[in-house]
């Protein structure tokens, strides 16, 4: 077994656990699967980021009536949203937006710069405010977005900036998920601790997912928590390689993150 694999089953999960008042908090809103008895599944992911001076919306899953179900049956109150993330513009990601800022106007949204103009006016005539994203930018204090990452679809992910290292929260990664978090490291400067989300690796062979899971651990990933589009297989192949660090996802997981 080797030396950065025998590092990475040694160390403790903590997530779901009690935690600090002030730890960020994230709650999967929408996924394949479910965590939370009483939530519904599907395909898409969405999740609520809260814990700093602002709480945060990244992505909106699929279908309106499932993250309205969602929201009800995780008693959430989309009142509290001041921010909403938006990480590529595919039906998955965006599908319950308009629904939110029907019930939420005047936030700010942040997306790709690429994305079509027909979805900035969109946001507009729904009385939020359209921001397009290019470069790396903090929206809060201690939560950044990455800035556009080019792929077959561009994208941009959310960065947690933790006393234990940096935390990166994806829609799908189809610019790669070993670049997203090479991209992450960099523009920060310092080491990825924690990376969760999709990771669009369906198709990818089990020799492909294990250079992914040797470029996590030269990035200083300890704590993974592969799911959406990353693939049946695939999440299982990251569960054996980490071992108690997997955080299994799932509408209604809440995972807790010491600042």
């Amino acid at each position: 077994m080797k030396k950065w694999l025998i590092i990475l089953m040694a160390l403790v999960v903590l997530s779901g656990a009690a935690g600090a008042a002030d730890d960020f908090r994230v709650t999967i809103l929408y996924d394949n699967t479910v965590f939370t008895p009483g939530t519904k599944a599907d395909w898409g992911f969405a999740c609520l980021i809260e814990g700093a001076d602002k709480t945060i919306l990244f992505d909106t899953g699929t279908q309106p009536d499932i993250l309205r179900h969602n929201l009800e049956a995780l008693e959430i109150d989309v009142n509290k949203v001041d921010q909403v993330v938006i990480s590529h513009e595919h039906g998955d990601h965006t599908g319950g937006l308009w629904f939110f800022l029907d019930k939420k106007a005047g936030v700010p949204v942040y997306f790709p710069a690429s994305f079509s103009s027909g979805f900035g006016r969109r946001v507009e005539s729904a009385g939020a405010g359209a921001v397009r994203v290019t470069d790396p930018q903090e929206i809060c204090k201690d939560i950044w977005v990455t800035g556009e990452i080019k792929g077959p679809a561009n994208e941009l992910g959310i960065i947690l900036d933790t006393g234990q290292g940096l935390v990166v929260i994806t829609g799908c990664a189809h610019p790669g998920i070993a670049g997203i978090v090479k991209h992450a490291r960099s523009a920060l400067d310092k080491d990825v601790y924690f990376v969760f989300g999709g990771f669009h690796l369906m198709q990818h062979s089990k020799v492909e997912v294990d250079a992914i899971i040797e470029q996590f651990a030269e990035a200083g990933v300890r704590k993974c928590g592969a799911t959406h589009c990353t693939g049946e297989q695939q999440i299982e192949w990251f569960r054996q390689a980490y071992g108690e660090n997997f955080v299994g996802m799932g509408v209604g997981r809440v995972i807790r993150i010491a600042k």
